[in-house]
């Protein structure tokens, strides 16, 4: 939606609701120190996923402390959360992640500065989901108990996105089989609505046992386990000329022995395979399975393998999107300081062909429909209530998530201000749908029509407890 046109269709609103609107916002200025301290703070301790203890624990303890009960360990995971305050009326939920990515660290610098003895980094931003979904949170929960409004905020403190899939078994105890909307944002290089989908992904530690031996001195009598991890990616690979096109299949080997002359009795291969759908995925990881099975008879080797992680695909919901993306557009873009426009201007000199200008922080892409090649756990939500997100500008346009440039500026104010940015349009959505129950209701028709009248929730983990060790 162009801005013209947005901005004459809210000239038809009643002057009210841009006073309301304008106070809300202006609360949430007025939270700007809050959400960096905690953003920053989340930043510091950068906790991988199921290890986020002090992370979620800050989190529950400010809800705590504005008045929300607070229900701890849901799920059987102990960093799990919900937190909630109002009474009847619709339940708003809204989703907060904070789990780092292991084996990535950067300082708060525009130049390469790796922090010495730190194993993890905000590489994707999740200190700022957290803390800005927390100020969403505060600010819907000042709204309701201001105007008196019915109705229930909830956020959900929802631990290990990154491969452990924890609200996948959230969404398999049935916490969100009440809530009549989700919202959720995450970091990013611009400021979007669009109704982007995500891709299914399911993923697995394969361990292939062997037998050791001298590698030089008696060979014969040896069964490498590494040859069995090899001969197991080989296969792998060749398959890749032969899934679909949109299909996506990486791995790491994350252990492969300890000395070159000691064949190694035990290997391990991390596996991720990707799909616009579920069906599709299954089907490729069959083969995959197939691949692991020959390489072990090949090589004289034994393997099993363990799931990690599994999750469908985001079902977007247009109804919901094209408000959020009239609420975007009405907080606007992300606007630099000079210092933060020379940060900026410094770390974008890392890149390679960036795609976009320095500008574009403070713009707002146009509203469209289109495959997104990530995966989410967020996925499994989407098919338990009706779900849309909003991603705003925290990094430097250009930038790569997973990567030490999105980690410098998780930890800085040009990712504060970005949080703030999806902290407001949450805030406005939130609002919006409690205000507005048409919206809600046809929202709902879209959701129900999409899921199929037959639909039952499937999850593509199966039926494994939550992987509490996955990143020890």
């Amino acid at each position: 939606m162009h801005r013209s046109f947005l901005f004459a269709a809210l000239s038809l609103l009643p002057a009210s609701a841009f006073a309301n609107d304008a106070e809300v916002v202006a609360g949430i200025d007025a939270r700007y120190d809050e959400t960096a301290s905690v953003a920053r703070q989340l930043w510091e301790w950068a906790e991988v996923g199921y290890q986020e203890e002090r992370s979620s624990n800050l989190l529950q303890d400010k809800l705590s402390a504005a008045g929300f009960s607070i229900r701890k360990g849901v799920a059987d995971i102990p960093t799990a959360f919900i937190a909630e305050y109002g009474e009847g009326g619709p339940v708003i939920a809204i989703l907060a992640e904070f789990d780092a990515l292991p084996g990535i660290n950067q300082g708060d610098a525009p130049t390469r500065a790796p922090i010495d003895g730190k194993g993890a980094g905000h590489a994707c931003g999740h200190n700022l989901f957290g803390a800005g979904s927390l100020t969403a949170a505060l600010a819907v929960k000042d709204w309701l108990e201001e105007t008196g409004t019915p109705g229930r905020i909830r956020l959900y403190g929802t631990p290990a996105e990154e491969g452990g899939s924890g609200k996948v078994y959230m969404v398999r105890a049935g916490l969100f089989n009440d809530v009549d909307i989700a919202l959720h944002w995450h970091a990013d290089d611009e400021n979007s609505a669009a109704a982007r989908t995500s891709l299914a992904n399911r993923s697995a530690k394969f361990r292939f046992k062997g037998v050791s031996a001298h590698a030089a001195g008696a060979p014969e009598r040896a069964r490498s386990a590494l040859d069995g991890v090899e001969g197991f990616n080989m296969m792998v690979n060749m398959m890749r000329e032969h899934v679909p096109q949109d299909a996506r299949i990486h791995y790491v080997i994350t252990e492969g022995g300890n000395a070159p002359n000691v064949v190694p009795d035990f290997a391990e291969v991390f596996y991720y395979v990707r799909h616009p759908d579920a069906k599709g995925v299954e089907e490729i990881w069959a083969r995959v399975e197939d691949a692991a099975r020959g390489a072990a008879m090949g090589t004289g080797t034994e393997v099993e393998w363990e799931v990690i992680h599994g999750n469908n695909p985001l079902l977007v919901n247009e109804t919901l999107a094209k408000m959020m993306d009239e609420k975007l557009h009405e907080v606007g873009g992300v606007e630099y300081s000079a210092e933060e426009k020379k940060f900026a201007e410094k770390i974008r000199k890392t890149f390679d062909n960036p795609r976009s200008t320095l500008e574009s922080a403070n713009e707002i892409q146009p509203y469209d429909r289109s495959l997104g090649y990530g995966s989410t756990d967020v996925g499994d939500v989407s098919y338990a209530a009706p779900t849309v997100g909003v991603r705003t500008a925290t990094w430097a346009p250009g930038t790569s998530a997973h990567s030490w440039q999105a980690v410098a500026a998780s930890g800085m104010s040009i990712g504060f201000k970005g949080a703030q940015v999806a902290a407001k349009a949450l805030t406005l959505a939130a609002i919006e749908l409690y205000e507005n129950p048409e919206l809600r209701e046809t929202a709902r028709a879209e959701f129900d029509a999409a899921r199929g009248e037959n639909y039952k929730y499937q999850s593509l983990l199966g039926d494994r407890e939550p992987p509490l060790d996955y990143r020890k």
